[in-house]
């Protein structure tokens, strides 16, 4: 699949990402984007992100701007700290997917891109339209650019906020490993490191793996660990397990992240888990299509409506998003517009500590409602396109839909999202950025939602393989 825009940025085979197709991107993005004071790069762990990194600098120095290299931190910390300085930002990494893939996303100075933004520099890419650069660059390097990410959140959560928590921080090769430790540290908790690994894992933070949920468990049990932190690969993404390894949803986390700072409006991926629209504490809930630009237009749209509104986003990975000045048990956090890890991590094992609750205890009190998730790899987008558009077919849907009941409505905003009769709801879409293709369910018992994503991820998989076919009286 060549280098396309997603829901995440620009997305691609290494073996594709060669520095001519990179410096064009690069020099699209600049051509048609304010770059502000200049330009922050950072980078993933990936093998091929150090390359990629100096393909941008050489682009950005070439165009005549002040370039800051930031070398390898979080995505979210980087944004910070080039929206501080009012730069624009290119982060390189791939996020989750596997380490032969890689990609760039871009940040203004205000912060992430939009879609429309995605298209001008589609377009200028496509034109191969170059800034124009008025005297020479200069290189600054910036290796404590993830400071202030770091004591963004020392200063709002304060020395005692996880004070007598035992905390694993499952490194693997995520960029935030050591940070992780860091302000666990320093608020108040004793910190394990576990399995960090010089080679790159692609983990998502979605579609944990059975393996590594034992994993989890084993060291919950030997560690005598009351939760294990741990993100994707740039740190935009938090996984949370509690003190048994249960890995807590995203969506989970961004319900209690946004009731613990106050939040009245959520904006959220239609993906997310349907109890975020029974919260009473949410006066408004907008739902959206996948992406942070669209959770982001959300936001933006409710301010803009309401200044004063505390408006809030989360994503069914559990990028967080903050929109509003909050009150943290220490200080103020104030907002920062990019999906965040570290947030929705921090927030409910401080909330869960003050209120003298576990984590479990935490989650349990929310109404009940469990989602499932997982993903089938390596799937032709034109064919999973393919599978859909035959899906729109009312008796064809029926008859894929019929082992788990009768449809009772139907969202098109992202994919195919099925309600059944019995409360279920089936959720069918294509990864905007991979080539692969997401199965979603939601049930009233977490069993049930499991056991539901397993029979789609085989009707799933054998609809696109060949195995069934998906007509009325015959999937």
């Amino acid at each position: 699949m060549a280098p396309r825009f997603g829901t995440s940025g620009l997305r691609g085979l290494v073996t594709e990402l060669n520095t001519d197709l990179v410096t064009a991107y690069a020099n699209a993005f600049l051509a048609v984007c304010p770059a502000g004071t200049g330009l922050h790069v950072g980078r993933d762990l990936r093998p091929s992100s150090p390359r990629i990194a100096d393909d941008v600098i050489a682009a950005a120095l070439d165009a005549g701007l002040r370039v800051h290299d930031c070398g390898a931190l979080p995505t979210p910390a980087l944004a910070l700290a080039a929206m501080s300085a009012g730069a624009a930002s290119v982060m390189v990494t791939g996020s989750h997917i596997p380490a032969d893939r890689n990609g760039l996303k871009f940040y203004l100075p205000t912060g992430e891109i939009t879609k429309l933004e995605e298209a001008a520099i589609s377009a200028a890419f496509e034109a191969r339209l170059r800034p124009a650069a008025s005297a020479p660059g200069s290189l600054v390097p910036s290796p404590l650019a993830a400071s202030a990410y770091v004591g963004r959140y020392v200063g709002a959560f304060g020395p005692s906020a996880l004070s007598g928590l035992r905390v694993g921080i499952y490194q693997h090769s995520s960029v935030a490993r050591d940070a992780m430790a860091e302000v666990c540290g320093a608020l108040g908790a004793t910190t394990v490191a576990l399995a960090r690994s010089d080679r790159f894992i692609p983990v998502d933070t979605e579609a944990v793996d059975r393996e590594t949920r034992a994993q989890l468990a084993a060291w919950c049990a030997s560690e005598r660990l009351d939760a294990i932190l741990s993100t994707d690969g740039d740190a935009d993404r938090p996984m949370l397990a509690d003190a048994s390894g249960r890995v807590i949803p995203g969506d989970v986390l961004g319900v209690l992240t946004a009731r613990t700072l106050g939040a009245t409006v959520v904006c959220t991926p239609v993906s997310s888990n349907s109890m975020v629209s029974v919260i009473p504490e949410f006066s408004s809930v907008r739902l959206t299509r996948i992406g942070s630009p669209f959770v982001i237009a959300a936001m933006e749209a409710a301010r803009a409506a309401d200044p004063a509104a505390r408006v809030a986003g989360f994503e069914a990975n559990g990028g967080f998003l903050l929109g509003f000045r909050a009150a943290a048990p220490a200080g103020d956090l104030a907002p920062l517009m990019t999906r965040d890890a570290f947030l929705p991590m921090l927030a409910p094992l401080a909330a869960a500590r003050a209120a003298g609750r576990s984590l479990a205890e935490l989650v349990e009190a929310l109404p009940p409602r469990f989602t499932a998730a997982d993903r089938l790899a390596g799937i032709d987008p034109a064919a999973a396109l393919a599978l859909l558009d035959r899906l729109a077919d009312d008796q064809a849907r029926a008859a894929f839909l019929s082992p788990a009941g009768r449809e009772v409505a139907l969202d098109r905003t992202d994919g195919l999202r099925a309600t059944l009769s019995n409360g279920d709801v089936v959720h069918l879409r294509p990864s905007g950025n991979a080539p692969e293709f997401r199965i979603y369910t939601e049930s009233d018992e977490p069993q049930a939602a499991a056991d539901l994503l397993a029979v789609f991820l085989d009707r799933v998989r054998g609809a696109l393989d060949g195995r069934s076919s998906i007509i009325a009286g015959n999937a």
